[in-house]
């Protein structure tokens, strides 16, 4: 139903728009072309009456030139033909004679052709309804003479011949045509607007499916997804971004309840232990000095419980993109502090740092220096006691390249994709002895990409495990 509502005929419709324009389009495109057909008619038209016109004045005119003639109306009529007419003026434009459809508006025809050269064309649109239109050329007859067949009255002497062809019948025929044609457009675009609902029903099909399934989405049928059919069309585009959002989210949501579940599963342990000894002291079993070492265990366990709640409390705030400061600071003073450290703390393994100019960088250094300390925190707690740590940095065009490498077993193919994913440790290829909530590279990725850098992992069973980050190197001052 509410697919129904959204893909209906609502006044925002889709269908209705696409409707309302192909209707749009139509009625221009098809009264276009009747517009253009009458015109391109009318100019036929229109150039077959200036050449019936012209050819007819030069047959006249190439008889005159034979020298005087005489001819009477009837004759002049039967050479020219219909629909022509003639109208004989004399010197001073009055009319002598006139001849088929001339003769209902010889005066107003002979006194047009006036207005023009001699052998140009002019057309008389008549002033009422009983007068037609007319198109005529203007000959000079010297020497011609129209006699009266009967006899009874004397020849005439015409200045001029004008002819002229009748233009109304042609006129009506381009009226008529467009009359038809206007109607065909009216049928053609009924029709046509019948068959285009009919298409973008079927085309629409798609969305209306779409729909469909996103409200079955809604409705908690996560597995759901839009139909697709794999033919590149736009609704297969549309529907595979869709998907992939959808996809996302799903993700998203199972990274959440994963998170929980790890977090309960995290804290569940030191809150057992605690809960444990409370227990066995409130029993009576811890007196003495085994009460001290009770106190011991619970503020570990304690301990352990802070440091995993500041670790998500952390990856929250970088998740939330809060920016980090950016202060200047030398990388490699970072590191030597951080490798000091860890040679103190661990005086039996090899950790070392290579000899390494200064390379600034802006940043956070606490937060720098937690990212430090987890790489060779994780590179001495996951891996045998005889293997070294030695600590690169570099400096290139643009970055400062960090790296810690170990020769340690190494992480399976398998299991390098996901050394970032939170919570999650590597059961065959790393020692669990020191354990650790899983959070260490994970806040590590958080960290670097808020300093706009990125991190990357390179390992290989037997041989040893490189963890790289890139920073943006600080810019130079003065």
């Amino acid at each position: 139903m509410k697919a129904k509502l959204r893909l209906g005929w609502s006044r925002s419709s889709v269908r209705l728009r696409l409707l309302s324009g192909l209707a749009v389009l139509l009625v221009f495109g098809l009264t276009a072309s009747t517009v253009i057909s009458a015109f391109l008619l009318e100019d036929f038209l229109d150039k077959r009456y200036d050449d019936t016109l012209r050819g007819s004045a030069e047959r006249v005119a190439d008889v005159i030139s034979q020298g005087p003639q005489s001819a009477d109306a009837d004759q002049l009529a039967a050479l020219l033909g219909p629909p022509l007419g003639i109208i004989a003026v004399d010197r001073d434009n009055q009319v002598l004679e006139s001849t088929g459809s001339a003769t209902a508006s010889a005066g107003a025809v002979a006194r047009l052709s006036t207005t023009v050269p001699a052998g140009r064309i002019v057309t008389y649109d008549g002033h009422d309804d009983q007068e037609h239109g007319l198109a005529s050329i203007r000959v000079p007859s010297p020497g011609l003479r129209i006699v009266d067949i009967s006899g009874t009255a004397e020849p005439l002497r015409p200045a001029a011949l004008v002819l002229t062809i009748d233009t109304s019948i042609d006129d009506s025929t381009t009226a008529a045509l467009i009359k038809r044609q206007l109607a065909l457009v009216g049928g053609a675009l009924l029709l046509l607007l019948a068959l285009a609902t009919v298409v973008l029903r079927l085309g629409m099909r798609p969305l209306t499916r779409m729909a469909h399934t996103a409200d079955a989405i809604a409705e908690g049928h996560l597995s759901e997804r839009l139909p697709t059919r794999g033919n590149g069309s736009e609704t297969d585009l549309l529907a595979e971004a869709v998907n992939r959002a959808f996809d996302a989210q799903a993700r998203a949501e199972a990274t959440v309840r994963s998170m929980a579940a790890d977090t309960s599963h995290e804290l569940r342990t030191p809150l057992a232990t605690i809960s444990g000894w409370l227990d066995l002291h409130r029993q009576g079993g811890v007196t003495g000095p085994g009460l001290e070492t009770a106190f011991e265990h619970i503020e570990n366990e304690v301990g352990r419980m802070r440091l995993l709640v500041e670790d998500l409390a952390l990856l929250a705030r970088l998740d939330a993109g809060r920016p980090v400061e950016q202060d200047p600071l030398d990388l490699t003073a970072l590191a030597a502090g951080v490798v000091e450290d860890a040679q103190i703390i661990y005086p039996e393994r090899g950790i070392t740092l290579a000899p390494a100019s200064p390379a600034p960088v802006l940043g956070d250094a606490h937060r720098l220096q937690q990212v430090v300390r987890n790489l060779v925190g994780n590179a001495v707690q996951h891996t045998p006691a005889h293997t070294s740590v030695l600590v690169e940095i570099t400096q290139l065009d643009t970055d400062v390249r960090l790296r810690v490498v170990d020769d340690g077993p190494g992480i399976s193919p398998q299991d390098l994709p996901r050394v970032f994913e939170r919570f999650w440790r590597a059961e065959a290829s790393r020692s669990r002895a020191y354990g650790g909530s899983g959070l260490g590279l994970a806040i590590v990725e958080a960290i670097v990409h808020a300093h706009h850098g990125r991190v990357d992992v390179e390992s290989e069973v037997g041989v040893g495990t490189t963890v790289t980050i890139r920073l943006p190197r600080a810019p130079r001052t003065g």
